[in-house]
């Protein structure tokens, strides 16, 4: 008998009891809630894998991705065992990369050598990389030998770079062909990769002359030249760009694919644009994490790797602590003579790291979209000095306002203005030049940068509001 075939008392006292749809009548909304994630590990523990193999088939391999991620790490290899045959190379792809290590860590090199050779290069790439030699040789051994010399060569590419980012799988045809020639080649041959926008139109040394959108094709007539129907401007990836300047040029030229080529400007893979949607994030989530010390900011990082990122900041800090202290230490007769300024200075470098901070957080952002180049370094640097005077002047009027209706001390309220007047400035100047100075120096300023902004902002907070009072010759 279905619900709604139940006498309105049956349905209300299972209302009443808290009665719950079975797991695997759950709605799409449901999946990956915790209800969910506890019942699909529930069958696991309970041994009834068939169970756990009908919750989790209808999930897309991305879910059951992000289902590895919520399930405790010491649950992990006993729900990859019971579902091992829904656990495709799809979901490796899109797995978290220390929750994907430590699964493949559970796999013999053959099975990891199966995973990689049904995905795409860089998605195998991805897999491989993170291993140990030892290991990586034992699974490239495991490989056919088409699909190991490619994951050889992407390897031997920079970490990071656009070699370890490209597919191998692309259509390239020659210019001489008609676009019948180019439509009889994408029809009779099955073993072309399936995932392509456009088809790269290359010379006799199999160097990239120009591109020609799949939409062209099909709405062409088949006896037209290919090199009369394609576009010649293309924007080309050197083999061994950084991974951020790949973005940049994607977001930069509105790119859905680029085709990539080595030193002799011979083709050799392609990149797509939904790889640099994940680049992106990638690359805007470590800057910001960076920022703060924070390390890599993944929850499944190992506690041994994340403890030891974020110590090593923290005592870099606290050195930059000791020397703002030892400024404070010079003024401790002019502080025991007059105890208000005590109350006050922390309120001069408080403000102070906050506009650094928010300069610098600026100044990071401008030099990872190539923004802030040496060609306007100087206009900025003046643009943030008129801004970081106009903010010092509000702040310092405002706080000497503040300061003398509740401390009724005017010589006290003037010196605290001016104070935070010097200290925006110092902290806007600061902010622009410490980044700059470190991506000069090949130094990656989203990692440096804030200790030394904090640390002048704090130092001359102190000296510059402190060194005042005694210039002024403050006492109670």
């Amino acid at each position: 008998m279905s619900e709604t075939e139940l006498p309105d008392l049956e349905r209300d006292e299972a209302v009443e009891q808290g009665d719950q749809p079975a797991p695997n009548q759950l709605d799409e909304d449901d999946r990956l809630k915790p209800a969910f994630v506890a019942a699909v590990l529930d069958a696991v523990e309970d041994g009834d894998v068939d169970a756990a193999r009908a919750l989790v088939a209808p999930l897309h391999p991305a879910d059951i991705a992000d289902l590895f991620e919520l399930t405790p790490e010491d649950r992990r290899r006993d729900l990859a065992a019971a579902i091992a045959d829904q656990l495709d190379a799809d979901v490796f792809a899109e797995m978290n990369d220390y929750v994907r290590e430590s699964l493949i860590d559970a796999l013999d090199a053959r099975q990891v050598a199966d995973i990689a050779s049904e995905l795409d290069t860089d998605d195998a790439v991805a897999i491989i990389e993170d291993m140990d030699v030892e290991d990586q040789r034992e699974v490239l051994r495991a490989m056919e030998p088409d699909d190991r010399a490619a994951i050889e060569e992407a390897l031997s590419y920079p970490e990071e770079s656009a070699g370890r980012l490209m597919q191998r799988d692309l259509v390239a045809v020659p210019e001489h062909w008609t676009v019948g020639d180019a439509l009889d080649y994408l029809r009779g041959h099955d073993e072309l990769t399936t995932d392509f926008w456009e088809i790269f139109v290359v010379d006799p040394a199999h160097r990239p002359v120009g591109t020609c959108a799949l939409s062209w094709i099909l709405r062409t007539p088949r006896g037209i030249a290919m090199a009369d129907v394609m576009q010649r401007e293309q924007t080309l990836i050197p083999v061994d760009m950084d991974q951020e300047e790949v973005a940049l040029r994607f977001q930069k030229y509105a790119l859905i694919s680029a085709a990539v080529v080595d030193g002799s400007g011979r083709l050799v893979g392609m990149i797509t644009v939904d790889d640099i949607v994940h680049i992106i994030q990638q690359e805007a989530g470590e800057d910001v994490l960076r920022l703060s010390g924070a390390g890599e900011g993944d929850i499944n990082e190992p506690i041994r790797l994340t403890v030891r990122t974020r110590v090593a900041w923290l005592v870099v800090n606290l050195g930059a602590t000791i020397l703002s202290a030892s400024v404070v230490g010079i003024f401790q007769g002019e502080i025991a003579r007059f105890a208000l300024l005590a109350a006050l200075m922390p309120i001069v470098s408080a403000l102070g790291g906050n506009a650094g901070t928010q300069t610098l957080a600026v100044m990071v952002r401008a030099l990872a979209t190539n923004q802030l180049t040496s060609s306007n370094t100087v206009r900025m640097l003046f643009r943030e000095f008129r801004i970081a005077l106009c903010n010092g002047i509000a702040l310092g009027t405002v706080g000497a306002v503040g300061s003398y209706l509740v401390l009724g001390h005017l010589q006290l309220s003037i010196v605290f203005a001016i104070a935070m007047m010097i200290n925006s400035v110092v902290a806007g100047l600061v902010g622009v030049v410490v980044p700059v100075a470190l991506d000069k120096a090949n130094v990656d300023p989203a990692v440096s940068s804030a200790v030394f902004v904090t640390t002048a902002t704090d130092v001359m907070g102190f000296l510059s509001f402190l060194g005042l009072a005694a210039l002024w010759g403050l006492s109670g």
